[in-house]
């Protein structure tokens, strides 16, 4: 069954003890982060607006504009607009569903696996969720660094590093209402400057000749391996975009469930690769530079420094949330070690710095394809074990839980798949499985993680869900046998 706030109260224990669960409810419930639970009925209560203001700090970054440069700059226009729109209806369905799922149980993600890959086996995804939010805080904020340092060229990059990578850490401090009041000042200030740029942009003369979408390098042709190259650097975006609006969808009013689930799933991945996606390709074209952290300071000046300070901020506060719930879910599960959400602001923020010293954006390709194949394989098994295993073929509990006592440590409903899928995945990758799989790897993992989850779900006939399915299922069948052994008792009384 779903937790409700009388369920928390409860205790796991005969001694009379509090429960793990319910301590750490205890200790988040005035800090309203519930890392380690399931938001209460009455604490879902944010409307549908407010919510998705918060997810539209994730579709306005300047990330974005820089994926959209590259791929049109090394792979034509044309490809990387096929690949948007690829992005947008995949990412938007799988966001939607997602949302939607997470709005009902009041969970996030990470506490939605507990049940289709075990406590311990959703460690695995927290902490590949974690790893995943901080990498892209070290690429948002290297963005942020070359915006300044290209305007203030006598500021060491280090010391900019260091500033720029701190200052999320306070801002991070109070939760989800903090993150909506940064996100809704922000907002209109964003669209002045991103109308700002792009006029300035248009005045600049093209440096092609003719429609920007008509761009192609030498030797690139529409279709093809060009095609599955930008198809590939959507997916390591896509499945973050649909896996993070369960950090804050779980907040959603119940009556907004519905319309509210494909404002927050579906219409930022529209912004994020439609939007975005396609100024960023043709800043690109027009300008002849990938990087958004030069171009736009290049047309604005000390305002675009400005204005890559302020996007970089808000989806940085994002990432930094949501890894700090990550890592807070995967220490509880594996070490048992729990303390304030905030102590996970700061590590994760202190690893992102890291990140950026070492020189992340060196390897942001090969980041993005490993990052592809580990989300979108969890993000397939989520939505197929949901739509698929629980609905169409009902096997195992409908509802959602979340606390351990109640749950086994692995599923390998979830946990099978998942590393399968990753390993194969990643090998596809790494171009040892041809090209054709190397270009598609991400799509490949998602495919075989979803065919894997059915066919475990089938094998194991749900066993392995909750304890109190595998106790109610006991139940049942001793009590068939006592009628049955009832039943046939009188039969030999009566003769």
């Amino acid at each position: 069954m779903l937790l409700n706030n009388g369920a928390r109260r409860e205790t796991d224990r005969k001694d009379g003890s509090m429960s793990l669960d319910h301590t750490a409810g205890l200790k988040e419930k005035s800090a309203d982060d519930y890392s380690f639970s399931q938001v209460p009925v009455e604490k879902r209560n944010m409307g549908w607006f407010s919510v998705t203001n918060i997810t539209f700090g994730i579709a306005t970054a300047i990330f974005y504009f820089q994926t959209g440069s590259v791929m049109a700059l090394q792979f034509g226009a044309a490809n990387a607009i096929i690949s948007a729109i690829y992005a947008i209806i995949i990412a938007g369905l799988l966001g939607t569903v997602i949302a939607y799922l997470s709005a009902k149980s009041g969970m996030n993600v990470n506490l939605m696996s507990r049940q289709g890959f075990g406590y311990i086996g959703a460690s695995l995804t927290s902490l590949i969720y974690a790893s995943n939010f901080i990498m892209y805080c070290a690429f948002e904020g290297m963005i942020l660094v070359a915006a300044v340092h290209a305007y203030f060229p006598s500021i060491p990059v280090w010391l900019l590093i260091v500033v720029f990578g701190a200052i999320v850490i306070p801002l991070n401090w109070f939760g989800i209402k903090q993150l909506d009041k940064l996100q809704k000042w922000s907002l209109p200030i964003f669209f002045i400057f991103l109308i700002l740029t792009i006029i300035f942009a248009a005045k600049t003369p093209s440096g092609f000749n003719g429609s920007f979408w008509t761009y192609l390098p030498d030797g690139v042709q529409v279709g093809g391996t060009a095609l599955l190259l930008c198809i590939g650097m959507q997916h390591g975006i896509m499945g973050l975009t649909a896996l993070i609006a369960s950090d804050y969808a779980r907040y959603l009013k119940p009556k907004d469930i519905k319309f509210g689930s494909i404002m927050i799933g579906f219409i930022p991945q529209v912004f994020c690769f439609g939007v975005m996606g396609l100024l960023g390709i043709w800043f690109g074209v027009r300008l002849g530079e990938s990087n958004p952290g030069v171009y736009i300071v290049t047309l604005l000046g000390l305002g675009g420094v400005v204005f890559t300070m302020l996007t970089q901020l808000r989806i940085n506060v994002t990432n930094i949330y949501s890894a700090s719930l990550s890592l807070s879910n995967f220490f509880e599960n594996v070490f048992r070690f729990k303390p304030d959400r905030r102590f996970w602001v700061v590590v994760s923020g202190i690893l992102s710095i890291a990140l950026m010293l070492g020189g992340i954006l060196d390897h942001l390709s090969a980041a993005m394809t490993f990052q592809g194949v580990l989300l979108m394989a969890w993000a397939a098994i989520l939505v197929t074990d949901a739509l698929v295993v629980k609905k169409l073929l009902k096997i195992g509990p409908k509802e959602y839980e979340a606390r351990q006592s109640k749950l086994y440590k692995w599923n390998p409903v979830g946990v099978v798949p998942l590393v399968i899928s990753s390993v194969l995945g990643t090998i596809a990758g790494l171009g040892f499985m041809g090209t054709f799989l190397q270009n598609t790897a991400t799509f490949f993992a998602a495919v075989l993680a979803s065919i894997l989850t059915v066919v475990i779900a089938v094998i194991t006939k749900g066993k392995y869900y909750s304890k109190n399915e595998l106790e109610e299922r006991s139940i049942k069948l001793k009590a068939e046998k006592v009628k049955k052994d009832s039943r046939s008792f009188r039969e030999i009384t009566n003769e």
